[in-house]
């Protein structure tokens, strides 16, 4: 007897992220810090921060790993 497993898989559309949200994004995926990535984006830790919170909330995304995962899905 074999067993053949299916996946179904479905395209989503791409979220709609601001520019900034996206670079941020990007720099989180890539390892980088809160801070790192402030600095590198010329922003306050805070600003990065609210940016995040914007996007987990847009995408009900709770884990870094889930943004981590989003990013690669997006080529980021």
């Amino acid at each position: 007897m074999s067993l053949t497993l299916t996946t179904a898989t479905t395209e989503a559309p791409a979220p709609e992220l601001a520019p900034r949200e996206r670079e941020t994004l990007r720099h989180i995926a890539a390892g980088r810090t809160y801070l790192q990535t402030a600095r590198h984006m010329g922003l306050s830790k805070h600003t990065v921060d609210a940016y995040l919170r914007r996007i987990r909330a847009k995408l009900n995304i709770n884990s870094t790993a889930e943004l981590t995962r989003l990013a690669i899905s997006l080529g980021l």
